[in-house]
């Protein structure tokens, strides 16, 4: 078994005649969490879209759990690979039937729906109750429970707290560091917010014009960026942080 979630083989993303993503290569260690940063446009969504198929690559490889993401047959790759959006994906009906989605999508049931709702950090008392009549904070976790109902290995996290108030944002990121924590899943995480990434990252993947410009550790990172782009970038993002 790899100890590699995900590796990117100088993979390159081109749509109308552009090149969104260019030459990248790294790879996510197995139960890790790297937050990935960058100015707007870096080409971050499209890297991580690449992970479950949502998009191909135009050239290079993509490997999840040590099998390149084209062998893989697509409904078993979203099975491991889970991935939760800006805006959460809320279904007509209650909450546990928007819990049960995606297991029934695989002809399967959702066991102990109450108990899956406590993870994410509900009340039983909501299983019952329309999923659209929840707070943001509330169906935003609900599309977390969802995708964690298939029990993925990975976790792809798309800006999934940036629509939230302050406060649901801190619950939504208590909720998901809880989970894994019990879990152990890897999660890759597209943040612009960059004290967040300095609270749940292990890693810190900095993108810039569609390059993977640098990894390192978060606090090694933070301390003392390697590349003139990532210094140019935080620096400018304090700036703004003080106007």
């Amino acid at each position: 078994m790899t100890d590699e979630a995900i590796r990117f083989e100088n993979v390159t993303v081109e749509a109308g005649g552009d090149e969104i993503l260019r030459g990248v290569s790294g790879s996510v260690g197995r139960g890790r969490v790297a937050a990935i940063i960058g100015p707007s446009g870096a080409g971050k969504s499209s890297l991580l879209s690449l992970c479950n198929m949502l998009r191909s690559p135009s050239s290079g490889k993509v490997y999840v759990l040590g099998r390149e993401v084209r062998e893989w047959d697509v409904r078993s790759l979203r099975r491991q690979v889970g991935m939760v959006f800006q805006a959460a994906t809320i279904f007509p009906g209650t909450v546990e039937q928007n819990l049960a989605y995606g297991l029934r999508l695989h002809g399967q049931v959702l066991s102990d729906a109450g108990s899956l709702l406590e993870d994410i950090g509900l009340s039983r008392d909501l299983l019952g109750r329309k999923a659209e009549d929840l707070s943001g904070g509330q169906k935003q976790r609900v599309a977390l429970g969802r995708v964690l109902a298939m029990e993925p290995e990975i976790l792809l996290l798309d800006e999934v707290t940036s629509a939230l108030d302050v406060h649901a944002k801190q619950e939504v990121e208590r909720t998901i560091l809880h989970l894994h924590e019990k879990l152990r899943a890897t999660l890759f995480w597209v943040t612009h917010d960059l004290a967040q990434a300095k609270r749940v990252a292990d890693d810190i993947w900095f993108m810039a014009e569609g390059r993977l410009i640098e990894v390192g550790s978060t606090a090694s990172f933070f301390a003392a960026p390697s590349s003139d782009e990532a210094r140019a970038f935080l620096e400018q993002m304090t700036e703004e942080m003080e106007q």
